[in-house]
């Protein structure tokens, strides 16, 4: 299966580094276009190549990886999505600007990290990012890490875990390998209310923390 990704901030790029260092085959995409990410590419070397969003949404199985403020954008006129699966690395955050009243709010826990909690009114955000994409086959994944780690999926003599869930078994069962070709120990959390629930930041029980399987 090839794998595109969508969005090259911190978690795509990382994700990038994770694909490039087993040599394994990704489209990585922006909306500014492939010919800003020529630096990135040419860090990571043959196995990432840089392609348009469209190219990217249709590879097999698809990243997700941008601000969930900009979901609506990034997925916007995108083709059908035809059964494809998508990995869903998105968490429920706005991020604030330093000097905004938001910023300063004492009700909000997590003013301190520059971020917000987005009500999703009792959903998980993978629930709502699949109703976003009619026709795909939704993981979550790759979210509830800090995402400079990602790139080192095999640390202090194991294997760095990571939760997916969902509620396609095919699905995740092609997530599962691909994680485990990244190197990483994939874990099972069923599907996507209750294990996307646990591992999306803000608040899930399993939200950054992070496992080693030795």
């Amino acid at each position: 299966m090839n794998i595109g990704i969508i969005g090259s901030g911190a978690l795509g790029s990382n994700v990038a580094r994770a694909l490039a260092k087993k040599g394994i085959a990704a489209t990585i995409s922006t909306r500014r276009g492939p010919e800003s990410l020529a630096p990135l590419v040419a860090e990571l070397g043959g196995s990432i190549k840089a392609g348009t969003v469209a190219e990217a949404a249709s590879a097999d199985i698809v990243l997700i990886a941008v601000r969930w403020t900009d979901l609506g954008t990034a997925l916007k006129g995108l083709p059908a999505w035809n059964n494809r699966i998508v990995i869903d690395g998105t968490n429920p955050v706005a991020f604030l600007d330093p000097n905004s009243p938001d910023a300063k709010d004492p009700s909000n826990p997590l003013a301190a990290y520059g971020i917000k909690a987005i009500d999703l009114g009792g959903r998980s955000s993978s629930e709502v990012v699949r109703d976003m994409l009619p026709g795909a086959r939704v993981v979550k994944a790759l979210n509830h890490l800090d995402v400079s780690v990602l790139p080192q999926p095999e640390v202090s003599g194991g294997q760095r875990v990571q939760f997916y869930a969902g509620d396609d078994a095919e699905a995740k069962q092609a997530v599962r390998k691909v994680l485990e070709a990244i190197g990483y120990f994939p874990v099972d959390l069923g599907s996507l209310a209750t294990g996307g629930r646990l591992s999306q930041l803000p608040f899930g029980s399993l939200s950054a923390t992070n496992f080693i399987k030795i």
